[in-house]
């Protein structure tokens, strides 16, 4: 498995005996022209290391089909996190859902994004990043050990030494914390998307969900942009600059 032999890998060398944290975190929303970016992370806290009933969860974890959310149908995502324990309707952003399963080991998930508006201010990388370090951070202690699964070729930074950060590329293929968090970022991102077509008429943001499709780029040169249009991205930049 994956998460277990990243986990080995990171803690061979230190006493386990305390209580310590795993995560995973991914981000979505990073191409589209409209809506926030999205983070999610998913973590596994532990009073002390028992590499059975972690293999154990990550072997059902596997039955469920945790995979990169973007090879995988909104039917199989939903049903996905129906083996999740919480309802996917939930889902809400700076909302930390726990669940204990049992007294030694616990799940912690938060939602996080970024506005369009911030996006503009400090670049999509950036944006994308502050994302996960704010799912992460806000959701685990770091004042105690821990490994944070990184999803990418890059790693945003941390001021402790406790904890191990890694950046995985394709990890939500490979990681099934980081797969899982891609989930439920896709799912909540394309939820909140749907919700502003009601908002937004027109724009097609339920099929697109805010990339630019040629509906949308139709749609931006007929009733021009929103509130949730990043500014400073290629179909819509050349649009805020003719009309001001």
């Amino acid at each position: 498995m994956f998460d277990l032999k990243y986990f080995r890998t990171a803690f061979k060398e230190t006493s386990l005996e305390t209580s310590f944290f795993i995560a995973g975190t991914d981000e979505v929303g990073r191409g589209p022209l409209a809506g926030p970016v999205v983070a999610a992370s998913v973590s596994l806290h532990f009073e002390k290391y028992e590499e059975k009933e972690l293999r154990t969860l990550l072997k059902e974890w596997q039955i469920f089909g945790i995979n990169d959310s973007k090879k995988l149908t909104s039917e199989k995502r939903q049903e996905i996190l129906s083996d999740f324990p919480f309802s996917k309707d939930q889902m809400t952003v700076n909302q930390i859902y726990t669940h204990s399963y049992s007294k030694n080991m616990s799940l912690k998930v938060l939602i996080k994004e970024i506005s369009p508006q911030l996006i503009d201010e400090i670049n999509i990388l950036n944006a994308s990043l502050r994302a996960m370090k704010e799912a992460v951070t806000e959701s685990c202690d770091f004042e105690k050990t821990g490994l944070v699964l990184i999803d990418g070729n890059k790693k945003f930074k941390s001021e402790t030494t406790t904890v191990e950060l890694v950046s995985v590329i394709q990890g939500d293929s490979k990681s099934l914390l980081i797969g899982a968090a891609s989930i439920i970022a896709k799912e909540y991102r394309d939820q909140l998307m749907t919700r502003y077509c009601e908002q937004y008429p027109g724009y097609h943001w339920r099929t697109n969900a805010g990339y630019g499709t040629a509906k949308h780029l139709e749609a931006i040169s007929l009733l021009g942009i929103t509130e949730i249009h990043r500014k400073t991205f290629s179909g819509v930049k050349e649009f805020y600059e003719e009309r001001g």
